[in-house]
């Protein structure tokens, strides 16, 4: 169930509040909940069939992020809600490559963070970069992701940028599907906080 709740201009919405264990909060300019947002990115991006996931799982349900992300109206609704989620030591939000670019580029609008874009390999050209956009040193820094299985692409992109010296230790996500990928993010010292689990889209 979605709990909604009247928005507050005078608190920082970062910081944790009732809402921290995969709490849901919609905020509107109006202060009048528009969707039912759970149900509204089911509507649009759960599909049924037989579906091989990056893990290497087999899944009759998945979720096309794609679907809810091409979505200017619902996106925006997603990050306010996930902007509750974002620990107040946060200096720089880090999507990553491809799903989560859409996402932290919004969280970064709602919630006045910057934002950087964490690529799966760096680019042979140019920068030769793999993580684009400002400085990251010395920063603290927080995963942004849309769906997450295994946890497997956000553990590969922590071990480059902890290889670099960077710090890391928290991630936020759209959906966690509770396969494993939470509890398997723990193994490698990643707290995952979620904005929906796969049975509050049931």
């Amino acid at each position: 169930m979605l709990s909604i709740t009247e928005p507050n201009h005078s608190v920082d919405k970062r910081t944790p509040n009732s809402s921290d264990t995969f709490g849901i909060l919609i905020y509107s300019p109006t202060g009048k909940v528009k969707m039912n947002l759970a149900q509204s990115i089911k509507t649009v991006s759960e599909l049924k069939g037989q579906f091989t996931l990056r893990s290497g799982m087999v899944s009759n349900t998945y979720f096309d992020k794609y679907q809810f992300e091409s979505d200017p109206k619902l996106l925006k609704q997603i990050a306010e809600a996930m902007s509750v989620l974002i620990p107040s030591n946060t200096d720089i939000l880090c999507g990553l490559e491809m799903g989560g670019i859409p996402i932290v580029t919004m969280l970064s609008q709602i919630s006045g963070l910057p934002s950087a874009f964490i690529r799966k390999a760096a680019k042979s050209y140019g920068t030769c970069r793999y993580a684009e956009g400002p400085n990251l040193a010395t920063r603290q820094l927080l995963i942004v992701e849309d769906v997450v299985s295994s946890g497997g692409a956000i553990i590969e992109a922590v071990s480059k940028m902890k290889a670099d010296g960077l710090y890391v230790e928290s991630a936020i996500c759209v959906i966690d599907r509770q396969t494993g990928g939470s509890e398997k993010l723990a193994e490698h010292g990643i707290k995952l906080k979620a904005l929906l689990t796969a049975d509050q889209l049931t």
